[in-house]
């Protein structure tokens, strides 16, 4: 398998954007008309999400360090759709077509057999993982919704009871149904550590377009059921690397944040460890009580809340990869990062700018799970 030949085959092809996936699903469901139930009625979030999975297994395909548990995790997560080892011979089948609609006169058979080596691989390992969790644990979970805050107009912070436990990492992720928006799986980490009464937290923003957040927010009742599938996501606490931690968080992304600082706080010696929370306007420091609460209790920990603009705030403003980058230097830090995508990859170049080593920035950002 040559990863750059995949590379560069990839970059040609995703540059039709929305075309590649329109092409795909069709081809599909036309092949295998079957296939269309394990599917939402509205495909729009799906088909980003095919770019955005192809893209990562081919930038990580010389990387078999990262790319073989994001398989793993997508091959256990895609359980809760009912997908079974039989139906990946029919996406190879559109994937290859697909690839080759888009890539005209450059397809050649050796492009081909590339391709088709390269898929056969990821497949084998989405089904072994597949079929190793199907002897451990349910396709998905269901979990009681046992208390609904709306913190701000927003934000909700919500907590699940599973009726069965859910074995996870802090920092790792769960794909959520509402029964109000059957089918339609959008991504949330868990916002603390697991606890032995299978309790789990979900900081949910509200955004615009967004159906299943909306649903959180202003659909859910104490009572309410929800589903969840297997835990994804790769932001895990390094604890042998003997370095002191750096957390950055933005908005909602503090909740894969505080999973890692409860794990730390449960640590015998957790090392000093400084926490940057951001928000657009001080409202939106929803958790800062909660944070000061832990780090009141921890003398490692030391809390920095900060926001972008509003006069009323009497601590640190301004952005937050800015604020950070004063409070350095972090060179000798592991650094995890959770928000959006603009504000991860903005304090990623300036740690890195300050010296901070590629592999000691950590960074979780679900900022395609919903439109």
């Amino acid at each position: 398998m040559d990863p750059g030949c995949l590379r560069d085959s990839f970059a040609r092809v995703a540059m039709h954007g929305d075309q590649v996936a329109l092409f795909f699903y069709s081809d599909l469901f036309l092949r295998h008309p079957e296939t269309r139930e394990l599917f939402p009625v509205s495909m729009a979030a799906q088909r980003d999400r095919l770019l955005n999975a192809l893209g990562q297994i081919v930038a990580d395909a010389d990387k078999l360090d990262r790319l073989a548990p994001f398989l793993q995790g997508l091959g256990r997560d895609h359980r809760k759709f009912g997908a079974l080892a039989d139906h990946y011979g029919p996406v190879g089948e559109s994937l290859l077509a697909t690839l080759a609609h888009f890539s005209g006169d450059a397809w050649t058979p050796e492009l081909a057999a590339e391709w088709n080596a390269a898929y056969q691989l990821v497949a084998q390992v989405m089904t072994d993982a597949a079929a190793t969790d199907a002897r451990r644990n349910p396709a998905s979970w269901d979990a009681t919704v046992l208390s609904h805050e709306l913190r701000t107009f927003d934000v909700a912070v919500v907590r699940v009871a599973t009726v069965q436990p859910l074995y996870y990492l802090p920092g790792q992720s769960v794909a959520l149904e509402h029964p109000l928006r059957p089918r339609l799986w959008r991504y949330y980490s868990m916002a603390n550590a697991p606890r032995e009464d299978s309790t789990i937290d979900f900081h949910v923003r509200m955004i615009d377009g967004g159906p299943v957040s909306m649903a959180l927010t202003r659909a859910t009742d104490v009572g309410s059921w929800l589903r969840l599938g297997a835990p994804v996501g790769t932001l895990m606490l390094d604890t042998h690397s003997g370095r002191n931690v750096l957390l950055v968080a933005g908005s909602t992304g503090l909740a894969p944040i505080k999973a890692l600082a409860e794990q730390l706080d449960g640590l015998p010696n957790p090392p000093t460890t400084h926490l940057f929370f951001g928000a657009q306007r001080a409202e939106g420091l929803y958790d800062l009580p909660a944070l000061e609460k832990l780090a009141a209790t921890a003398p490692w920990l030391h809390i920095t809340a900060c926001v972008f603009d509003d006069p009323r705030f009497a601590g640190e403003r301004g952005y937050l990869p800015d604020i950070v980058a004063r409070h350095g230097p972090w060179n000798g830090y592991d650094a995890y990062l959770a928000g959006s995508t603009t504000m991860t990859d903005a304090t990623a170049n300036r740690l890195v700018s300050l010296g901070v080593p590629d592999n000691q920035i950590h960074i979780e950002d679900f900022g395609w799970s919903e439109p």
